[in-house]
């Protein structure tokens, strides 16, 4: 009978550089929000270009600032979402680690919600910095970890796309 230890490492070395991936993403997440944090002060604002800015700002609620004006309740709300977004994340690369598109989406996505859950831990609020802007319409601020939840998301929808796609052309047409 094979040992279930056995069995399991294969598994989990294939999903070593997928979570390495995640961690990269967390730890400069983390570097660059510590680097804007020591150089800049609350509020200060620092053109780069005519249409960028580095910015200090934090964001106690979710994307856009969502429910960021409650009273504080909404910090341990999206803590424990993103622990459990990053939990399942994590089955799910472990039922795709073998494949490229939806780890390197699920890895993303679990980087950058860990850079932000260490935010709200620390600051109780998330570190947003980069603001992108043409005249006086700009795009709320963001860091890396929203980057990278972005790219992940689009390389979900993406992956869902293409196989829908497939899905579509190999079906068997009917004769009549």
């Amino acid at each position: 009978m094979p040992d279930p230890k056995q069995a399991a490492r294969p598994a989990l070395t294939a999903m070593l550089p997928w979570l390495a991936l995640a961690m990269l993403i967390a730890v400069l997440d983390q570097v660059t929000k510590q680097i804007v944090l020591s150089m800049m002060e609350y509020g200060a604002r620092v053109p780069v270009t005519g249409f960028f800015d580095l910015v200090l700002v934090f964001n106690r609620g979710a994307a856009f600032s969502f429910l960021a004006e409650h009273s504080g309740w909404q910090r341990w709300f999206f803590t424990g979402l993103a622990v459990v977004i990053c939990g399942w994340l994590t089955v799910l690369l472990h039922q795709h680690r073998n494949e490229r598109l939806l780890p390197s989406a699920f890895a993303l996505i679990i980087g950058g919600a860990i850079g932000n859950v260490v935010d709200r831990l620390m600051h109780g609020a998330v570190v947003d910095f980069l603001y992108f802007h043409a005249g006086r319409f700009g795009w709320p601020a963001f860091n890396l970890a929203d980057s990278a939840i972005f790219v992940g998301v689009a390389l979900m929808l993406w992956a869902q796309f293409r196989s829908s796609k497939q899905h579509t052309h190999s079906k068997p047409e009917r004769s009549s």
